[in-house]
């Protein structure tokens, strides 16, 4: 493994002290990795899932692995995509063929229609090929259904927001809540949105989100304003929160921050909370830059809204 597969020296000691129990540990280690190495895996992505799990190197090889890279091969999957799969997610090879492989690619067919469509979304399929969909997935989706939400918007939520479906369908329900006790609820479009941004939190991360924002200088009003208008601001990361705020509102040192200098203020954050999605350096710098020379050559009387900043292309905008 050292050499044929450029594997660092503790990588290979570390692989070889699972392999202790066999007989011929070096021949079996080497017929499993020339197999994968065969299937498409790069020697990269070999080490990902020796790292992750080097007990696979003592697996069976006709019955475990092949079948398992079989199954995903029957449904169209490329050499290319189950090596990223799996290496990405190394549990797949711990999986079950008739409990957990199949059953779940069968779930993800009922919901998308067919299994080219399964495989173009091959992102989504590592997730649920290890999760309990049958105690997770579906029981979730039958509750947001229950609330009114219909199909299409799920399967989009599923689609870029997949671990906020594998949460225990008792977590779903008090997002749900939550959700409402914030003054989003069911039939409001914002409540799919409101429920995945609350479900990929634990209560402590919600609660140092809370603070971090009243920290900054928001009010708890201002909180639950921003979250009623635009949920998905609280996905966000506190760094990025923080960094926006400072530009936007002139509180840093640095030459960026003062380009917006009492241009705005807190209240027009709250007023357009999606200002915080904004990339920085993409969106902001280059856009408060223009603003300021237009200003100084007197070519505006006053700068455009946040909201007007925040959503309008360049090719309209400039």
């Amino acid at each position: 493994m050292l050499h044929k597969y450029d594997f660092p020296p503790e990588l290979a000691l570390r692989a070889a002290s699972r392999l202790t129990h066999l007989e011929n540990p070096v021949e079996k280690a080497d017929s499993v990795l020339s197999f994968l190495t065969q299937s498409g895996f790069s020697n990269s992505q070999l080490m990902k899932i020796v790292k992750h799990k080097p007990r696979f190197l003592a697996a069976r090889l006709g019955c475990t692995i092949k079948r398992k890279i079989k199954t995903l091969q029957d449904v169209g999957f490329s050499s290319d995509d189950i090596a990223e799969m799996i290496s990405t997610s190394p549990r797949i090879l711990s999986l079950s063929v008739e409990n957990n492989i199949v059953p779940s690619l069968s779930v993800m067919k009922e919901l998308y229609g067919s299994y080219d469509e399964v495989v173009r979304l091959r992102k989504l399929s590592k997730w649920f090929l290890t999760s309990n969909i049958q105690k997770t997935l579906l029981p979730n989706i039958e509750f947001l259904k229950s609330c009114g939400i219909p199909m299409e918007r799920i399967r989009i939520i599923l689609v870029w927001h997949p671990s906020s479906f594998t949460v225990k369908p008792e977590v779903m329900t008090k997002c749900a809540e939550k959700a409402e006790q914030m003054g989003i609820y069911a039939s409001s479009k914002k409540f799919i949105y409101a429920i995945w941004t609350l479900a990929e939190m634990s209560n402590k991360a919600w609660e140092l989100k809370l603070q971090g924002f009243r920290n900054l200088g928001f009010s708890d009003n201002d909180i639950v304003t921003m979250f009623r208008k635009d949920p998905r601001t609280f996905s966000v990361s506190m760094e990025k929160v923080k960094k926006v705020t400072e530009v936007l509102l002139a509180s840093g040192k640095t030459k960026e921050t003062l380009l917006a200098a009492g241009k705005f203020d807190i209240s027009s954050i709250v007023n357009c909370p999606r200002s915080l999605l904004s990339s920085i350096e993409n969106r902001y710098i280059p856009r408060l830059q223009i603003l300021g020379i237009l200003e100084t050559k007197s070519l505006i009387k006053q700068w455009p809204s946040l909201s007007t900043i925040c959503r309008l292309s360049d090719k309209k905008k400039f």
